[in-house]
């Protein structure tokens, strides 16, 4: 071919060829557009593929509003809470799946190797937190086919995870998400371990224990939005134990001293071990 294409644009091509569905197909013709020869010779390639990508987008466009369903997230949050890692290709995102979940998301050298959201459940304490690695943020990001789609699954989460390899692509990212106002945290090569209590941090959630006069606290502990109190605990261990409450021992950080005996409207903290009485 007198343009000739380099290896980027045939893996692209490769890639559009084997696309499952017009998602798939738009990242490809757009990595095809980005990677094309630029000069003259190239200018009806260049055509083309820009004309396949205003056609496959207007009609992706049209199929979602004949659907009657528009953009909107598709991930049901499970676990106490969500969390979105998001980045650039190739910035890490599926080996930080890994290492927090034991998901075996793929992971390669080559760009663009997720290409639909990958899920996973991460422990943390005995409390279980679901971890979504989306795809590579681009270019126009909300502009993009699935922009919207991906935006709404951010907007839904508790918390964003930023993974970069530069300040540049710090920039980049916070620029392309600037209208996501959800919590976010960077990602420093922290060890799996050390991260999810830096991410446990930041989350609206709080582990409360129960236990039983005499014996030791029960596993694994419950999760509870902070500000709870025993009520909430309460209704979630029986919805008959309010109406035969009489009182609880409380034993951690909200307790004045250690099995202070408190009411239903006490507010607990995290770690908080729950002792309850029935009548």
């Amino acid at each position: 071919m007198a343009t000739n294409p380099g290896f980027d644009f045939q893996r692209a091509e490769e890639a559009y060829r084997d696309a499952n569905g017009p998602a798939e197909q738009l990242l490809a013709l757009q990595k095809m557009l980005k990677t094309a020869p630029k000069h003259k010779s190239s200018e009806k390639l260049n055509a083309s593929i820009k004309e396949r990508i205003a056609k496959l987008k207007a009609n992706i466009e049209r199929q979602s509003k004949s659907s009657g369903k528009g953009y909107s997230p598709t991930i049901k949050k499970e676990g106490a809470a969500q969390i979105c890692l998001v980045g650039k290709t190739n910035s890490g995102k599926s080996r930080l799946l890994n290492a927090l979940t034991g998901t075996n998301a793929e992971v390669a050298e080559y760009e663009f190797t997720t290409k639909k959201p990958e899920i996973g459940i991460m422990d943390y304490k005995g409390i279980k937190i679901q971890i979504v690695e989306l795809p590579a943020i681009v270019k126009d990001f909300e502009g993009s086919v699935m922009g919207p789609t991906y935006s709404g699954i951010l907007k839904q989460s508790d918390l964003m995870v930023l993974l970069f390899d530069t300040v540049k692509d710090k920039n980049f990212l916070d620029k392309e998400l600037s209208e996501v106002k959800t919590k976010r945290t960077i990602y420093n090569d922290q060890e799996a371990e050390k991260f999810k209590g830096v991410v446990w941090k930041m989350l609206d959630v709080m582990k409360i224990y129960t236990k039983q006069p005499g014996r030791v606290k029960d596993q694994p502990p419950m999760a509870f939005k902070k500000g709870s109190t025993l009520r909430d605990v309460a209704k979630k261990v029986h919805k008959d134990f309010l109406k035969s409450f009489k009182y609880a021992k409380v034993y951690g950080k909200s307790a004045k001293f250690k099995g202070q005996m408190v009411g239903l409207d006490h507010i607990l903290q995290d770690d908080d071990v729950v002792e309850l009485h029935l009548k």
